[in-house]
């Protein structure tokens, strides 16, 4: 039996896809791509924006195309959130929610057995225990990992469902997320990705925030490898909190950061719970640490009551936080937040034309920022090819172009950036297989 794997949204999604595909693996089952002939067709679905529920809608209709006789079966967050709506979509014979993907190895022999449609929804406020998903072997890519280390969020922002389709804060066993990591590590992967709903919010729910001594641990494990967290939440961590982080030499310097807004009143609205200044003492500490730390961050252009002037706080946010990346989006409706009933909606063409006005200020921004590097010494994880040259990531999140071959990849290797170049840098590698930081 062949089985195919189609993943949208975020990287916690894309962990628990792999740990669906190693079930089905160990089950019998034959991987293979998204748009091969399959007899079964696994949708892990993203809601973050109505964009998300669409696009989770055109591949399920696919799958149906490529094998109108195949199983389809639907989890995520637009199936916990939308499971009636999902059944209705034809072809559609499985729909289980966030909690349930462990069991979808079940739900599948079962209805090979049966024939009969399932539909397992837990409420949000039932999702209050962390239902492990096993240790993890390998990941698509053979340089770097993703590892989920908590499930959930109790911050409930205005404009966010994700809290209604992940439930309550539940933190993964240290000693499993350390004993995945050992492992992927023996494989030889280069790069791991601390990953979670709210990555800061690991071990919240036993009473203290337990991130840095997590951190700790991992940076204790022998081997050449880099750690890298996928966010934090400035709702959750301050900047004393990010000085603990500084002196774990296998952390990456770079942070994702979600400011979401650079007005004070606008964060207000949508429950941020901290000041454009709070995040800057943040951007401050990492700067003083390393002037060149990247920071990446997102930005939702439109929402209720986002006057001109709020939106130009967000444009001068960028340009002073000198961001090495923006995520620019447009704020989307979603039913049942508080910012759904909210008034002085933002018409379209005005999001449309904030929208291209923030990417143009981040492009130019992230190119300053670039030009700032040049001469840097950095050491970077090669990983594929493009226009006849090799690319990989700085620990800061720089994408690099190199003169090199396949032989290169899966090496941290220290380069030298020269200049921008396309949506980022080149460089020149001065040490191929160099050991240490």
């Amino acid at each position: 039996m062949k089985v195919a794997f189609h993943t949208l949204g975020c990287k916690v999604n894309q962990y628990e896809t792999e740990a669906m595909k190693e079930q089905f693996a160990r089950g019998g089952y034959q991987i293979v791509g998204e748009d091969d002939f399959a007899d079964v067709y696994v949708v892990n679905t993203c809601t973050v924006t109505n964009m998300a529920d669409r696009k989770s809608r055109q591949f399920i209709r696919h799958a149906g195309k490529i094998n109108p006789d195949a199983v389809v079966a639907v989890t995520g967050c637009y199936a916990q959130m939308k499971p009636d709506e999902v059944s209705a979509i034809e072809g559609v014979e499985i729909v289980a929610g966030t909690d349930e993907k462990h069991h979808m190895l079940d739900f599948v022999n079962d209805y090979m057995t049966q024939h009969a449609a399932t539909i397992s929804i837990k409420p949000y406020d039932q999702l209050s225990e962390y239902e492990d998903l096993g240790v993890i072997d390998a990941m698509e890519s053979r340089t770097r990992a993703f590892i989920k280390i908590q499930e959930g969020c109790n911050r409930f922002c205005s404009y966010c469902v994700i809290p209604y389709a992940r439930g309550q804060v539940r933190s993964r066993d240290e000693g499993e997320i350390v004993r995945e990591v050992r492992g992927l590590v023996d494989k030889g992967y280069r790069e791991i990705v601390l990953t979670g709903i709210n990555t800061a919010l690991y071990g919240a729910d036993k009473g203290e925030l337990a991130i840095e001594p997590l951190i700790a641990r991992l940076n204790a494990i022998e081997g050449d490898f880099r750690i890298r967290l996928s966010s934090l939440e400035p709702t959750v961590i301050d900047a004393e909190f990010v000085k603990g982080l500084l002196g774990y030499e296998k952390l990456c310097h770079h942070l994702h950061l979600s400011i979401q807004s650079g007005s004070d009143r606008i964060l207000g609205f949508m429950d941020r719970h901290y000041s454009r200044e709070d995040y800057l003492e943040i951007v401050n500490v990492l700067r003083d640490f390393d002037p060149h730390y990247g920071i990446s961050t997102d930005i939702i252009v439109g929402f209720p009551g986002e006057t001109e002037e709020d939106f130009q706080d967000s444009v001068a946010m960028t340009r002073q936080a000198q961001f090495c990346k923006v995520h620019a989006f447009k704020y989307s409706m979603r039913s049942g937040t508080k910012a759904a009933e909210m008034g002085d909606q933002i018409p379209g063409e005005v999001k449309n034309q904030r929208s291209e006005e923030l990417i143009e200020a981040a492009e130019s921004t992230a190119e300053h920022f670039f030009d700032d590097c040049v001469g840097d010494s950095r050491r970077v994880l090669f990983e594929t090819c493009e226009d006849k040259m090799i690319t990989g990531y700085t620990d800061n999140y720089i994408k690099v172009y190199a003169e090199g071959d396949e032989t290169m990849f899966n090496e941290l290797c220290e380069v030298r950036l020269l200049k921008k170049y396309k949506d980022g840098m080149l460089g020149e590698i001065t040490h191929g297989q160099e050991r240490s930081r």
